[in-house]
């Protein structure tokens, strides 16, 4: 591991270290984060992180990147293109991230270690599910209800507090999320247009989630798991399915503590749990 002598960062090869020290030099800084860039050309690729610029759109699922980058790797999805290659197990990869990763499991590198228990792990979702089911750290403090991301909890603690951060620009009304923003315009002030499958009529808000719908009429299924080479008709979908490979188990039941890979199958098993235990 190659360690940076500003904040402590470590990389897997000097290159990568390299490149990130221009980060404690360069001089085009961000107003709005702080964070510094090589040059004025980086920083205004930076920039559209902030102003939700898109201007790259993939052709066949019209999903849409901040940078050219991103594009290239997205459209390996679609044509199955795995450039990066293991020398120890021939096993190929989309992304160099992923073959790093990927290396551990021969090295038995394990670099993300639990700030509380000091166990260590080789995937930084396993650390993340390990902080979950252990030390609970993602546990709504009013309800005691638990999340698998802090994002999900702010959303979630709204429901006490009544905090409804997304207001209406022709009306009074207030709500909890953007997307019901979005709907109520369209519903009470007829802003922007519905979308309308042609096939079966059915309306939608926005864009992406028509063309998600139009895929399964059409029984496109552009999204393609690594390792099985099953296909998915929308990114979600395909992550959802990568659990199957994984190895990780999300989900427990509080009663026996058997792990599960999937909500839906911990639900049905805590009935039966339940009644065998005499619970019910």
């Amino acid at each position: 591991m190659y360690s940076c002598s500003h904040c402590g960062k470590c990389f897997s090869c000097q290159n990568y270290l390299n490149a990130h020290m221009h980060l404690h030099t360069n001089k085009y800084q961000c107003g709005e984060c702080g964070k510094r860039c090589q040059n004025i050309n980086a920083l205004g690729v930076h920039m559209r992180s902030h102003s939700g610029e898109k201007p790259f759109g993939c052709t066949v699922c019209s999903k849409r990147f901040t940078t050219s980058a991103e594009l290239v790797v997205h459209s390996r999805i679609h044509s199955g293109d795995k450039p990066f290659k293991c020398l120890t197990c021939d096993k190929a990869f989309t992304q160099s991230g992923h073959l790093v990763r990927h290396m551990r499991v021969h090295t038995g590198e394990k670099p993300y270690k639990c700030s509380l228990c000091d166990k260590s792990f080789a995937l930084s979702h396993h650390l993340q599910a390990h902080m979950r089911h252990v030390h609970i750290v993602c546990q709504c403090p009013v309800c005691r209800k638990m999340f698998k991301t802090n994002r999900d909890l702010k959303q979630h603690v709204r429901s006490h507090t009544a905090a409804k951060p997304h207001s209406c620009r022709h009306c009074s009304d207030r709500f909890t999320l953007h997307s019901q923003l979005k709907r109520h315009l369209l519903d009470s002030h007829n802003e922007e247009t519905w979308l309308v499958c042609d096939i079966c009529q059915k309306i939608f808000s926005n864009t992406g989630n028509l063309n998600k719908h139009l895929r399964r009429h059409e029984d496109m299924k552009p999204y393609i798991c690594h390792d099985c080479q099953k296909c998915f008709c929308t990114a979600a979908e395909l992550k959802s399915h990568h659990v199957v490979h994984s190895g990780v188990y999300n989900f427990c039941c509080g009663l026996c503590a058997k792990g599960f890979k999937y909500r839906q199958a911990v639900s049905k098993h805590l009935h039966r749990c339940a009644s065998k235990l005499g619970f019910v």
